[in-house]
């Protein structure tokens, strides 16, 4: 039988293959992983709604389908042949592992397959395939976010019982394993580049352009070939901002919030675009008209081991500090596990990015196109500047780098926004009290 791809979400219609889960001649249960695709910078897996064999792939990792398009052909089975057809495969690693042809019990007999999968049938499926994973020494089915994870932790994912479809390990599982890893909580100050060390690459490689690469270049380019950008870049006395935030950094962090300078950069947009709505626009060049939207989405940019991916905080001119914070801490967390549902990445009206926690002071970010404004945050650096009574004093400063269309925001425009965010990073007090 063909199997099809399946519809991926509202106004979806395509999607590009970036590895198969699955090879030819391998058995597979319902809710088992077949591929993992991406749609629009959001990758997400397919799961088998089948129980099946599979006899044949019909597209490669990089392959653009379509939905309704035959991307593999399979053999239907029960699910009881799948559960033997997967403890065969379990018993026969196990035995090659041991040198004999029968199973190896703990206490150093040996039993035929027979009764040892009489009894992992009787389990739930997730338990079986996990118990069957462990007795084989071999390692459970997890996303790669999760293995990276595991690496982190120091967790030994054989050590781990999945209680996903077909025992794979979710992240909640790894959740449970942390106090029996002894693993101590995390310093403020990590690495901010650990988890891009995978996408850092290898010198004499060629990395194919496929998944959330491939369409981060096309979304770019787009952008920059449509859009005539400018940029603007104003520095910006955040002393009270680094102040207000080790004050409440102890009270957010007992509620389980980190608070950021983005949160306090996101909360600063969404309300200065309440007071220059042309920053929060589009322009619709079909009908030639320039859409100013009535809600400020702010689509934060995070940089996961596969690329940017921007999710997007919904009216978060309605939200305080608090939920901003948290919901930037959620939605983060969601895109580096490669989570993100399509709707989180979807509807922005402005993008805030931040090299700051890497080190840079001036960016030149490129439009998210159709949006017509984005904002970078660089480093907060300490330096002597003047006060108002002509002294040298100690601030902390913040250079804000903004790029705009200005087919729809010309310079004067730009710098009227860009005094509304300062003068409310400049008094974040006022934060707290609206």
């Amino acid at each position: 039988m063909d199997f099809q791809l399946p519809e991926l979400g509202e106004g979806v219609y395509e999607a590009e293959l970036v590895e198969w889960k699955v090879e030819p001649g391998q058995t597979v249960r319902r809710g088992d992983l077949l591929a993992e695709v991406t749609t629009d910078k959001a990758t997400m897996e397919l799961p088998s709604p089948f129980a099946g064999r599979i006899i044949s792939l019909a597209a490669k990792p990089g392959d653009e389908m379509k939905v309704g398009q035959v991307i593999l052909a399979y053999e239907p089975i029960t699910a009881g042949e799948a559960n033997y057809a997967e403890g065969t495969a379990d018993a026969a690693a196990q035995r090659e592992a041991n040198g004999h042809g029968t199973l190896t019990t703990e206490a150093g007999g040996s039993a035929s397959h027979e009764p040892a999968r009489a009894t992992a049938d009787a389990e739930a499926p997730s338990s079986s395939a996990a118990h069957a994973a462990h007795d084989a020494g071999t390692v459970p089915p997890a996303a790669p976010s999760v293995r990276h994870m595991a690496r982190q932790l120091g967790i030994d994912l054989r050590q781990v019982t999945g209680s996903g479809p077909g025992g794979r390990i979710l992240i909640e599982d790894l959740g449970r394993m942390v106090p029996a890893a002894g693993r101590a909580e995390p310093e403020e100050r990590v690495d901010p580049l650990a988890e891009l060390r995978p996408a850092m690459g290898k010198a004499g490689t060629r990395i194919p352009l496929r998944g959330v690469r491939r369409a981060i270049a096309e979304r770019m380019v787009h952008a920059k070939h449509t859009a005539p950008h400018y940029s603007y870049v104003d520095e910006c006395d955040v002393t009270e901002m680094v102040r207000l935030r080790a004050g409440l950094k102890d009270v957010f962090g007992r509620q389980g919030i980190r608070l950021t300078y983005v949160a306090f950069a996101v909360h600063a947009v969404s309300r200065a675009l309440v007071e220059v709505p042309i920053v929060n626009a589009s322009l619709d060049d079909e009908r030639e008209e320039i859409v100013l939207h009535e809600e400020r989405n702010i689509g934060v940019a995070v940089a996961t081991s596969t690329g940017l991916i921007v999710p997007v905080i919904r009216h978060a001119d309605k939200l305080s500090l608090g939920e901003i914070a948290a919901e930037i801490q959620r939605l983060s967390t969601k895109a580096r596990q490669g989570k993100c549902d399509r709707e989180e990445l979807m509807g922005g009206t402005f993008t805030v990015t931040s090299i700051g926690n890497i080190g840079g002071l001036i960016s030149t970010p490129i439009l998210n196109h159709p949006q017509v404004g984005i904002m970078g945050l660089g480093k907060v650096v300490r330096r002597p500047v003047y006060n108002a009574a002509g002294q040298i004093v100690p601030a902390d400063m913040l250079y804000l780098s903004y790029s705009f269309d200005h087919r729809v925001v010309d310079g004067a425009l730009g710098a009227a926004f860009g005094n509304e965010v300062s003068r409310r990073l400049k008094n974040p007090a006022a934060m707290l009290v609206e």
